[in-house]
């Protein structure tokens, strides 16, 4: 198979590039990446070094229609998995004009590709946050049926692609597939989101800073889980339908706060309170029942021993994230001056 996979060098794409050359060495993979302040080409020099005639990087942007094509007509694709989006909820608040033009008007021209190269499948990587959010006393949760009521303009474009996959798919009749994940978590995630920054802080001893609602809650999954759901939705998934990937294992900001601080051994006086990030979601949480039943997947990575070695892995990476970690677009302090 050859697989063209849109922001192969962020966090979950570079873990999704490493696990599929892993289990189909023999299948060859192009990295589309636009490789903006995320991306991190160093990410994948052990994939480079190991699978040199297998798999290749170019930079470029998805709103780029001419480009993307002419890399299609060259590598002549089988599938596109589609990873590149802006997603921190944070620079959404301060910049969601580029969330827009990224999540919404990127995955259209991609979505053009396909239809005018006759690409036999396009898979789409979205969120749990689509849905909008649940109370913190609900036994509810978002099944693939459940309304979209995204709430931050993050939210809102990634619900907006999800909605141009499904037109496309019942207008063009191309086949597509979405998945709707829980946070991931795991090693190589750019230190701007909750467990690096957390962790990387504290290895720098400053304070971590924990929002004022730190009881809102997240669901968790190990990013290689998240990749094999992929694997199976790619194989196994039937053409235009959704899939949620969630593991059911929900965390407050304030547990993964403790969680972190006892694996390093800092006391709990790191911990800073700041003011709430404007339209801070109390709860998501995904059935997950769908993905379970019909292509038999489930999570096999626990979250205390997930949490335990994505802990470790920045602990004994600080050379990957120490090159990075300065180029994080907003702080998590004062909202009337980020940006």
């Amino acid at each position: 198979m050859r697989l063209m996979v849109t922001g192969g060098a962020g966090f979950i794409g570079s873990n999704f590039i490493r696990y599929w050359l892993e289990k189909y060495s023999e299948d060859y993979l192009l990295n589309y990446d636009l490789l903006t302040y995320a991306g991190n080409t160093e990410s994948l020099i052990d994939v480079q070094e190991k699978y040199d005639l297998h798999y290749q990087l170019i930079q470029g942007d998805i709103n780029d229609l001419n480009k993307v094509m002419e890399v299609c007509n060259k590598f002549n694709p089988d599938l596109i998995v589609n990873f590149a989006a802006e997603s921190h909820n944070s620079y959404a608040v301060v910049n969601p004009s580029i969330f827009f033009k990224t999540n919404v008007m990127g995955t259209q021209s991609l979505l053009e590709a396909v239809r005018k190269m006759n690409i036999n499948h396009f898979h789409h990587i979205s969120t749990c946050e689509v849905y909008g959010d649940l109370p913190l006393d609900s036994d509810d949760s978002f099944t693939e049926q459940s309304p979209y009521c995204p709430r931050t303009p993050y939210n809102a474009s990634k619900a907006s692609s999800d909605m141009l996959v499904r037109a496309y798919h019942l207008t063009y009749g191309i086949k597509t597939t979405i998945s709707n994940c829980a946070n991931n978590y795991g090693p190589y995630q750019f230190p701007e989101k909750l467990i690096p920054l957390f962790v990387t802080n504290l290895l720098e001893n400053k304070e971590i800073p924990l929002y004022q609602s730190s009881s809102h809650q997240r669901e968790w999954i190990h990013v290689n889980d998240h990749c094999r759901a992929i694997d199976l939705i790619i194989n196994k998934g039937k053409s235009g339908e959704t899939y949620n990937v969630g593991t059911g294992v929900e965390k407050s900001v304030e547990q993964i706060s403790d969680i972190i601080l006892e694996r390093l051994n800092c006391p709990p006086s790191y911990k800073k309170y700041v003011q709430d990030r404007p339209g801070h979601d109390r709860r998501y949480l995904l059935d997950s029942s769908k993905i379970r039943s019909e292509l038999e997947w489930k999570p096999e990575i626990s979250f205390q021993d997930g949490m335990e070695e994505t802990i470790d892995w920045y602990v004994q990476n600080q050379w990957w994230w120490k090159k990075v970690k300065h180029k994080s677009l907003v702080t998590e302090l004062n909202w009337n001056s980020s940006g």
